[in-house]
């Protein structure tokens, strides 16, 4: 599994609450929730290494038949 990198969150109680209750509607702890939620965030921006490398080396799209 990859090394995780420890990271301090400082959050405004509303917020931290909201995300406790979507964590435990989607049985995740505090911090996969979190992850998950960066995550999306990355790949929807495309701002995630992975999500570029995909989109980079995925199929190219064939040229059309010449015409006439």
């Amino acid at each position: 599994m990859a090394e995780r990198k420890p990271f301090l969150l400082r959050l405004d109680p509303e917020t931290f609450a909201a995300l406790q209750r979507w964590a435990a509607d989607d049985l995740r702890s505090m911090n996969g929730q979190a992850e998950f939620l960066l995550r999306r965030a990355l790949q929807d921006a495309g701002r995630l290494p992975t999500a570029k490398k995909v989109v980079e080396s995925g199929p190219k799209p064939e040229a059309a038949p010449p015409s006439g």
